[in-house]
């Protein structure tokens, strides 16, 4: 079996950054063509990976089906479900990155798409391959922590002015737009991967920057069925950056600043894989301990390239996909029954 022909469909900042030069990082994936309209972003694309073709159109790549394995959605949300039906449903492979979609009946209608055509649909929650996650995921697993308790969790930015031109930033609902939808949905997804489906979900959804037409400032508690509850911050508008995790178990705490270096390095330009890759120095780790009684913890490496490693396999039948579908559709749940929450006032049962 040859490599997996791999077609990227979107090269903003997602595709040049966080998924063309990680599919290129993998064996047995090939990056075979790229999509986009844009002029620059064409003239961008052959440059940096000259060994892809360059199409214009999405009707120019289907086609083409029939040359490719595998199409990477990264795309303003509102394209994800028609473009993944589309490609599912010519027998390709397909990864979108996340949201996958926008409600949980639609993410279950195109995961039941997937089966139909007996192909793959993989989301792309790369921040489980964050080093201070993996971190935290050992730490739990080990039982180092104790019982877990409370995990808090942050991705939070001071950026006070609104970039009024992105899609992002739309108050069109079918623009998927505001801060849930983009940084709410990693971190609901680690709280899922980590403790399991919510029980129970409530939510303070703010928009707070002058000019701001989506949720730019939010808060989202849940209660997953073990007892563990998740606090869960994004925000657009702090000016006063929280720790990335703190963790409180029956044992001990680990509390965590700072970001993975990964995407730094990805917007850089950097090469992937390379020794040294998403590893943190002694003064970025963690502490693990009680008030009094701390130890540094090294922080393992980020690895974005273990997500497509898993993707590869699951295409040619020999793995699991990294994040199961079911997974997925309950992090959307978890949405809806976050913004029910907020706008209603009320805790959410699952």
């Amino acid at each position: 079996m040859g490599p997996t022909r791999t077609v990227l469909v979107g090269y903003g900042v997602g595709g040049s950054a966080f998924h063309a030069p990680v599919v290129e990082a993998v064996d047995g994936l090939e990056l075979v063509a790229v999509v986009t309209g844009n002029p620059d972003r064409q003239a961008d694309a052959r440059k940096r990976h000259p060994g892809a073709d360059v199409i214009g159109t999405t009707d120019e790549m289907f086609a083409r089906a029939g040359d490719f394995d595998l199409v990477v959605i990264t795309v303003p949300n509102r394209f994800h479900v028609p473009l993944a039906t589309r490609a599912l449903e010519a027998g390709l492979h397909v990864v979108v990155d996340k949201p996958f979609a926008g409600t949980a009946a639609q993410g279950r209608a195109l995961a039941a798409t997937a089966a139909r055509h007996e192909r793959l649909l993989g989301v792309y929650q790369n921040r489980r391959f964050d080093g201070d996650f993996k971190t935290v995921r050992r730490l739990v697993g080990d039982g180092r922590l104790g019982d877990v308790y409370r995990f808090e969790s942050r991705f939070e930015r001071w950026r006070p002015d609104v970039r009024t031109e992105g899609w992002k930033e739309q108050a069109d609902p079918e623009a998927l737009g505001g801060i849930l939808y983009d940084l709410g949905t990693h971190l609901i997804d680690q709280a899922v991967a980590l403790f399991g489906r919510p029980t129970h979900v409530y939510a303070e959804l703010d928009t707070r920057r002058a000019g701001a037409l989506v949720d730019d400032d939010s808060f989202v508690a849940l209660t997953h069925a073990s007892g563990v509850r998740s606090h869960l911050w994004m925000s657009a508008t702090a000016a006063d950056l929280g720790p990335r995790f703190r963790v409180l178990g029956s044992k001990a705490s680990y509390v965590k600043f700072g970001m993975d270096p990964q995407e730094e390095l990805l917007r850089a330009g950097a090469d992937v894989g390379t020794p040294g890759w998403g590893t943190e120095g002694p003064d970025a780790w963690g502490v693990l301990g009680t008030p009094g009684a701390v130890e540094p913890v090294e922080t393992e490496p980020g690895a974005y390239q273990d997500y497509y490693a898993a993707i590869e396999r699951a295409v040619r039948g020999a793995g699991e996909p990294p994040v199961r579908i079911e997974e997925a559709v309950t992090v959307l749940e978890t949405i809806e029954a976050a913004r029910r929450s907020s706008a209603d006032g009320v805790t959410v049962a699952l």
